[in-house]
C-alpha cells in the first residue's frame, strides 16, 4: 500500500466508519477489515492518528484499528504478519513525539506502545526505555505527562509477563531504572507538596497527576522487579518512605476542599500508597518482615485511635484493615506446631506480631471495632425507616454492601478473634454481661451498642462455643427481647434473629425450636422485613441436621400464609426474589405436607410471572419456586399445566432472548414436571419440539437434556417415540461425531432405555445407531464405560428381539465382508473378554441371559464359545445369587414378583411418579422377572437334549472344572 496515494483513501473510509448511518458504516467497516492484512496499512494509520489537525473521532478509530492489528498481526508467527521493515518504521514513529493533546487518544497510544513492547522490548526495541526516560525529563508539561503515561503502561505490561526468561529481562530492566524512578517520584511528590502549601491548586493538580503515574511505575518495579527485594537498600528505603509520604498526604487532605479538583486524585494517590504495601506483602511476605511493625503501628494508629479523626476516609480505612488482616492471617508468619520446623524468618515475623498485639492493643482494637465500626449509622437508620426494602437488600448482601466498610470490619474482627480468641473472649463476654437486662428505649446509643455487641457474638459463634451457654441466654434474655414490640427496639429484634441464625447450627437445643418458631411467627405478623430475610438461617438453615418437620408443622400454615402476604406487599424485585427463595425452601423442607397451603401461591405466580417480564432474575426465582412446588405437589402438579407448560416452553426455547437467563432453571423445571407427571398430555409432548435446538447447543445443560429425554421414554414411550424417534436418532448421530466420552455414554443410555421400554419397536427406531454399537464391540472399544453400555444395548437386542439381532448380524457381515458365523464368533469372544468392563449387576445378569439365549444350538461357532458363555453365566450367578440361611438354598436377589408402593421415611423424599413407572417397568424386565438359575438350567437341559448325553458331556469338558463345580452347587435341587 503506497503511503501517499493510500492515505487519502483510508482517511475517507475511516471517516465513513464513524458515521451513524449503517448504510455508510457497514461498507466502510468491511473495507477496513480487508485492508488489515495489506502491507503499509498500519503505517497509514500511524500517520492519520498522529496528525492532530484531523477529526478526533477519525483519529480515535485509527488508533483502535492499529491497536487491534498489533494483537493479530505483530508476532512473527501470526498469519499475515507485518514485515520486519514495516515494524521497524512503526516502532520509530510511535516514540518520535509524546505530544498527543487528547487524553483518551493519548491513553490508547500508550497502551498500544505497551502491546508492542510486550513482544519486542528489549531485544527488537532497545531504544524504547532510554527514549521514555529522556522524555519524562523534558520541561514541556504535555510531553512529560504523555511520556510518563507511556512509561507506566510499558512497565505494567512488562511486569505482567511470567515466563522465566521474561522475568529475568524485567529484573535487569528494573535494576537499571529503579534509581531514576525513585528520584522521579520524589521530585514530583515534593513539587506537589510545595504547590499545595502555596495554594497553587491548578499546578498542584498537574504535579499530583505525575506523582500518581510515577508511583504506579514504582509499584510495578518494586513488587515484580526483584527476587529478594529486602536485600536492596533503595527498595526498602522507598517502602519506608511510603509511610512518611502517606502521613504528608493525609495531612494535606485536611486543607484540600471536598469540591477541589485535587481532592479525588489525592485520595486515589493515598489508596495507591496502601496498594504498594499490600501488593508487596502479598508477593514478598518475608521481605515485608522489616515493615510489619511500622505497618501495624501506622494502620492501628489511623484506624483505631484519635490520630485518624478528620483525615481518614472510608476506602483508606478499608485498605488499612486489609493490611492488618493480611499480616494477622499470613501463613508465612505462623510457626509450625513443632517450633524447630519453622524457618528463622517465620519466627522473626511471629515475634514482631506477638510483641505488637499485646492485651491492651487487642482490647482497644476489639472495643473500637464493636462500639465504633459495627454501629448502625444515622444514614442507615433513616434508610430503614424511609425505605425498609432497600435497607434490607443492602444489609443482607446487596452489591454496594459487598464493597463497603461494614463487611471489611466484620472480616477483620473474625480474623483477629480467631487468631487471639483466648485474649479476646473475656473482653467480648464482659461487653455482653454489661448489657444484660432491659435497655432504655430513649437511649438510642445504648440500643446501637447492644446491636453491635450481639453482632460480634454472632460473628464469633464458633470461637465462643465453650464459653457461652447459648440455650440459657436464649431462654433468659434473647427470647424476651424478641417479644419487645417498641418501634425503637427494631434493631435489637432484627439482630437477635440474626444471632440465633448464627448459633442454631453451632449450639441450640432441639426442644427450644417450637418456642423460637412461635416468636418468629409473631415477627412475621409485624411485617418485619429484615427478620424475614434472616428467617431461613433461623428456621431452615442448610447445615441444620437437627431440623424436625414435626416441630415445624404446627406453624407451617400461618408462616406460609404470612410469607405469601409479604410477597404480595413488597415492591422491589430483589425483595420479591428473597421472599420467593424463603417460600421455596419451606416447600422443599416439608415436601408433600405443603399441599393444603399452596393454593394462594399457585394463583399468584402467573400474575407475578407476567409482571416480571423485564426482570429475568426474578423469573429465575419463580422457576426455582415452581420446581419445589411441583416436587411438593407430585402428581397433583398436573393442575398447574396451563401456567407451567408455557413457562417451560419459553424458558427452554433458544430462539427467545430470555433463555440466556432462564434455560438452566427451565430445564430443571421441565425435568421435575415430567418426573411427577401422572400421564403424557398433548401439550407436554409438544414442548419437546424445543429439544432439537438444545441438543445442537452441546452446552453444559446437555446432561439435563438427556434426563428429560429419558423421562419422556419412561412416561409414554409409544406416543413419544412415534412422534420424535426419527428426529432424536438424527440428532444423536450428529452428536456422536463430536462429543465427550461422558456425552457418548449419555446418548447410549437413552438408546438402552428405549430398548428396555420397547424391545420390539425400539431397535427399528434407532437402527441407524446400532451398527456402530456392534462395530464398537467387535473392535474392542477402549473406554470401559462405553464398552459396558455397548454390551448393555446389544444384550437387550439379543435377549428380547432375536429376529432383529439376526438381521443386524447379516447387515454387519455384509458391511464388513465377513462370514456371518465369523462375525458372531468375534462378538461373543470380545463380550466374554470384556465382561469385567461391566460393573452394574443388572447389566452383568443381562449379559449372561443374552448369551445363554443363543442356546440350545448346533452352530459350531456357538459351541466353540460355549466355555466362555458358561463362564459368564457362573459370574452372573455369583453376582445375583444369595443363600437362604434357613433352607440353605440359593435364590436370585434381582427377582421382583409384584409392585409395592415405595415407602419413604421422614428423611427421604417421597417417590415420584417416575420412580413408580420404573418399578412397574422392572416387573416386565427379564433381568427382574427371569431367574438366572432357572434359565441356565433350562438352557443346559435343552442343549443336552439336542446333542445327546455324549455330545453334551464333551461340550462340558471344555469348561474349567472349578467353574463346573460352582455351577453344580448353584443348580442343586434342579
Amino acid at each position: 500500500m503506497d503511503l501517499n496515494s493510500a492515505s487519502t483513501v483510508v482517511l475517507q473510509v475511516l471517516t465513513q466508519a464513524t458515521s451513524q448511518d449503517t448504510a455508510v458504516l457497514k461498507p466502510a467497516e468491511e473495507q477496513l477489515k480487508q485492508w488489515e492484512t495489506q502491507p503499509g496499512f498500519y503505517s497509514v494509520l500511524l500517520n492519520i492518528f498522529t496528525n492532530h489537525s484531523l477529526d478526533v473521532n477519525v483519529r480515535w478509530l485509527a488508533v483502535l484499528y492499529f491497536k487491534n492489528g498489533i494483537d493479530r498481526y505483530w508476532r512473527r508467527v501470526a498469519p499475515h504478519a507485518l514485515s520486519e521493515e514495516e515494524k521497524t518504521t512503526l516502532r520509530a514513529g510511535l516514540i518520535t513525539n509524546f505530544n498527543e493533546p487528547v487524553n483518551q487518544i493519548a491513553t490508547q497510544i500508550s497502551v498500544l506502545i505497551a502491546k508492542v513492547a510486550r513482544v519486542d522490548c528489549p531485544r527488537q526495541w532497545p531504544e524504547l526505555i532510554p527514549t521514555l526516560v529522556e522524555s519524562v525529563k523534558v520541561q514541556d508539561d504535555l510531553q512529560q505527562h504523555r511520556a510518563l503515561l507511556t512509561f507506566y503502561h510499558v512497565t505494567k505490561t512488562l511486569a505482567s509477563k511470567r515466563l522465566a526468561a521474561d522475568r529475568k529481562l524485567f529484573y535487569d530492566l528494573t535494576s537499571s531504572i529503579y534509581s531514576f524512578a525513585c528520584s522521579l517520584w520524589n521530585h514530583h511528590t515534593d513539587t506537589f507538596l510545595q504547590q499545595i502549601c502555596t495554594g497553587d491548586e491548578a499546578a498542584a493538580a498537574n504535579s499530583l497527576e505525575r506523582t500518581l503515574l510515577s508511583l504506579k511505575v514504582l509499584r510495578k518495579l518494586t513488587v515484580h522487579g526483584f527476587v529478594e527485594p529486602h536485600w536492596n537498600a533503595e527498595v526498602m528505603g522507598f517502602l519506608h518512605a511510603v509511610f512518611e509520604r502517606l502521613k504528608q498526604f493525609l495531612e494535606c487532605s485536611r486543607s484540600v476542599r471536598a469540591e477541589s479538583i485535587c481532592r479525588d486524585r489525592l485520595e486515589k494517590t493515598i489508596i495507591l500508597f496502601t496498594k504498594v504495601l499490600l501488593d508487596f506483602l502479598d508477593q514478598h511476605p518475608f521481605s515485608f518482615t522489616a515493615l510489619i511493625q511500622r505497618s501495624l503501628e501506622f494502620s492501628v494508629s489511623y484506624v483505631f485511635t484519635e490520630a485518624g479523626e478528620g483525615v481518614v476516609f472510608e476506602q483508606f480505612i478499608v485498605q488499612c484493615m486489609n493490611l492488618i488482616k493480611m499480616i494477622v492471617k499470613n501463613y508465612a508468619y505462623k510457626p509450625s506446631k513443632n517450633i524447630e520446623d519453622s524457618s528463622p524468618e517465620t519466627l522473626e515475623a511471629h515475634k514482631i506480631k506477638t510483641a505488637f498485639f499485646t492485651y491492651p492493643t487487642l482490647m482497644e482494637i476489639c472495643r473500637r471495632l464493636v462500639t465504633h465500626y459495627f454501629l448502625l449509622t444515622k444514614e442507615e437508620l433513616t434508610m430503614w425507616e424511609e425505605d425498609p426494602e432497600s435497607f434490607t437488600v443492602e444489609e443482607t448482601g446487596g452489591d454496594s454492601w459487598k464493597y463497603s466498610l461494614r463487611p471489611c470490619t466484620e472480616v477483620l474482627f473474625i480474623d483477629i478473634f480467631h487468631e487471639y480468641n483466648q485474649t479476646l473472649t473475656p473482653v467480648l463476654l464482659e461487653m455482653v454481661h454489661s448489657l444484660q437486662g432491659s435497655t432504655n428505649m430513649e437511649n438510642t446509643n445504648a440500643i446501637l451498642i447492644k446491636d453491635a455487641v450481639y453482632n460480634a457474638v454472632g460473628l464469633a459463634a464458633y470461637e465462643l462455643f465453650d464459653s457461652v451457654d447459648f440455650d440459657q441466654w436464649f431462654k433468659n434474655q434473647l427470647l424476651a427481647e424478641l417479644q419487645v414490640s417498641h418501634d425503637r427496639y427494631k434493631p435489637i429484634r432484627r439482630r437477635v434473629i440474626w444471632l440465633i441464625g448464627q448459633w442454631i447450627s453451632v449450639k441450640f437445643k432441639s426442644d427450644l425450636r417450637p418456642v423460637l418458631y412461635e416468636a418468629i411467627r409473631n415477627l412475621l405478623q409485624d411485617r418485619d422485613l429484615v427478620c424475614v430475610f434472616f428467617f431461613l438461617n433461623v428456621c431452615l438453615p442448610v447445615d441444620d441436621f437437627e431440623f424436625r418437620t414435626d416441630q415445624f408443622l404446627p406453624y407451617l400454615e400461618s408462616m406460609f400464609t404470612l410469607l405469601f402476604q409479604l410477597l404480595q406487599e413488597v415492591t422491589q424485585c430483589d425483595t420479591k426474589m428473597h421472599v420467593l427463595h424463603v417460600l421455596s425452601c419451606v416447600i422443599e423442607r416439608v415436601n408433600m405436607q405443603i399441599r393444603p397451603y399452596v393454593g394462594c401461591l399457585v394463583q399468584y405466580l402467573p400474575l407475578l410471572w407476567k409482571q416480571s417480564e423485564e426482570h429475568n432474575m426474578l423469573r429465575c426465582a419463580i422457576l426455582t419456586t415452581l420446581i419445589h412446588l411441583v416436587q411438593g405437589l407430585g402428581a397433583d402438579s398436573k393442575n398447574l399445566y396451563p401456567f407451567l407448560l408455557p413457562v417451560i416452553q419459553l424458558s427452554t426455547d433458544v430462539s427467545q432472548p430470555p433463555h440466556v437467563y432462564l434455560l438452566e432453571d427451565g430445564l430443571e423445571l421441565w425435568l421435575v414436571t415430567l418426573e411427577n407427571s401422572p400421564c403424557l398430555t398433548p401439550e407436554l409432548l409438544r414442548i419437546f419440539q424445543n429439544m432439537s435446538a438444545l441438543l445442537e447447543l452441546s452446552s453444559e445443560n446437555l446432561k439435563n437434556c438427556f434426563k428429560i429425554i429419558n423421562a419422556y421414554i419412561f412416561l409414554s414411550s409409544s406416543e413419544f417415540l412415534q412422534m420424535y424417534a426419527a428426529d432424536l436418532c438424527r440428532s444423536f448421530c450428529e452428536l456422536l461425531k463430536d462429543i465427550t466420552i461422558e456425552g457418548q455414554v449419555q446418548v447410549l443410555k437413552v438408546v438402552e432405555n428405549v430398548l428396555k421400554v420397547n424391545p420390539v419397536l425400539g431397535p427399528q427406531m434407532f437402527q441407524p445407531l446400532l451398527p456402530s454399537v456392534f462395530r464398537g464391540i467387535i473392535d474392542g472399544e477402549r473406554y470401559p464405560v462405553v464398552m459396558s453400555t455397548y454390551l448393555g444395548i446389544m444384550g437387550r437386542v439379543l435377549l428380547q428381539n432375536a429376529r432383529f439381532f439376526s438381521l443386524l448380524l447379516s447387515q454387519m457381515a455384509c458391511e464388513l465382508g465377513q462370514e456371518l458365523d465369523q462375525i458372531l464368533g468375534n462378538m461373543i469372544e470380545m463380550w466374554v473378554d470384556r465382561m469385567d468392563n461391566i460393573t452394574q449387576p443388572e447389566r452383568r445378569k443381562l449379559s449372561a441371559l443374552a448369551l445363554l439365549s443363543l442356546l440350545p444350538s448346533l452352530n459350531s461357532v456357538i459351541q466353540d464359545k460355549f466355555c466362555g458363555i458358561i463362564n459368564i453365566s457362573v459370574e452372573g450367578l455369583n453376582d445375583v445369587m444369595t443363600e437362604d440361611s434357613e433352607t440353605g438354598t440359593y435364590k436370585d436377589c434381582m427377582l421382583m414378583s409384584h409392585f409395592e408402593e415405595p415407602k419413604a421415611t421422614e428423611d427421604e423424599e417421597p417417590p415420584t411418579e417416575q420412580d413408580k413407572r420404573k418399578k412397574m417397568l422392572a416387573l416386565k424386565d427379564p433381568v427382574h422377572t427371569v431367574s438366572l438359575q432357572q434359565f441356565i438350567y433350562e438352557k443346559l437341559k435343552a442343549q443336552q437334549e439336542l446333542l445327546g448325553e455324549q455330545g453334551f458331556h464333551a461340550l462340558m469338558e471344555t469348561v474349567d472344572t472349578e467353574i463346573v463345580a460352582q455351577l453344580q452347587e448353584f443348580l442343586q435341587g434342579f
